[in-house]
């Protein structure tokens, strides 16, 4: 389970469908010379997902869409449950049918839970360091695998981590190459505030204290310290008090973590938890 034990809400199933469906067309869609020659096709079996280390699962009913796309007679029965975490040599889940079926969905099944619960490890890391009793929020950024963002944010959510805007239509963030284009903090929040819906908070992105002001005055609702050191988060932290929420990215580590979020910010966004995030190893072992 996540550190809130809540289960997150899975991707639709529509759209798992179509991403398993393209991956299996990708791989699979020219036939398997080595199952075709080497397992007869009324052959049964039974394979398990096994952690071969200890990591946090997410991506088990994307895992079973899997299967169920090459052959509706496979049978995938849970074990774990997505947000849990597991140790080395955990079963996760067994898989029964025919043979063939099995080794011919296997690379993809593996593919997707493989990434996902690496994405939803890495995020109850980041969780996991921030001090007791913090109300700080780690999120996650757009920086995701194109094709793959509700899968990986999905696995965020597992990891017990938050998301960040779904899309460029989800909410307003002023970015320094918008502050560029437009020739100013100033005139890009009074823009945005011309402009945005008037259930969206502005957020505007500032790299020195100089912005930060400029952003304040303007009247940001959320402003997103880029690269700020300790000192000049402290400082920021101190100038803002309260004025609005605070949001930090860029030089986020594992180990800065506790301190970021100790000077009282809101939000800790980090693009590590989906673009550095290494797949876990998770296998597909048969069983007799």
């Amino acid at each position: 389970m996540t550190p809130t034990d809540t289960i997150p809400s899975p991707p639709p199933a529509f759209l798992v469908r179509r991403l398993v469906e393209a991956a299996l067309e990708e791989d699979l869609g020219r036939g398997d010379v080595t199952t075709q020659a080497c397992v007869p096709p009324q052959l049964q079996g039974r394979a398990v997902l096994v952690a071969r280390q200890p990591l946090v699962l997410s991506g088990l009913s994307v895992f079973e869409a899997a299967f169920a796309a090459v052959d509706v007679r496979l049978r995938v029965e849970p074990l774990a449950s997505d947000g849990q975490r597991l140790a080395r040599g955990t079963v996760a889940a067994r898989v029964s049918g025919p043979s063939a079926s099995i080794l011919q969905g296997e690379r993809v099944a593996l593919n997707f839970v493989q990434r996902m619960s690496g994405v939803a490890t890495k995020a109850r890391a980041y969780v996991e360091a921030l001090p007791p009793g913090s109300r700080t929020r780690i999120a996650d950024t757009r920086k995701t695998t194109p094709g793959l963002r509700a899968l990986e944010r999905y696995a965020v959510r597992c990891g017990g981590a938050h998301n960040h805007r779904d899309d460029l239509s989800s909410a307003v963030l002023i970015k320094d190459n918008h502050i560029a284009a437009c020739g100013g903090v100033s005139i890009a929040i009074a823009r945005a505030r011309a402009h945005a819906p008037h259930t969206s908070r502005v957020e505007c992105e500032v790299d020195s204290l100089a912005q930060l002001g400029e952003a304040l005055t303007a009247g940001a609702d959320v402003v997103l310290l880029d690269n700020f050191d300790d000192a000049a988060l402290a400082e920021a932290v101190r100038l803002v008090a309260g004025r609005a929420l605070i949001e930090v990215s860029g030089g986020v580590t594992l180990e800065r973590i506790g301190v970021i979020a100790a000077a009282g910010v809101d939000v800790i966004s980090s693009g590590a938890l989906t673009h550095s995030a290494p797949a876990v190893d998770l296998a597909l072992d048969w069983e007799p």
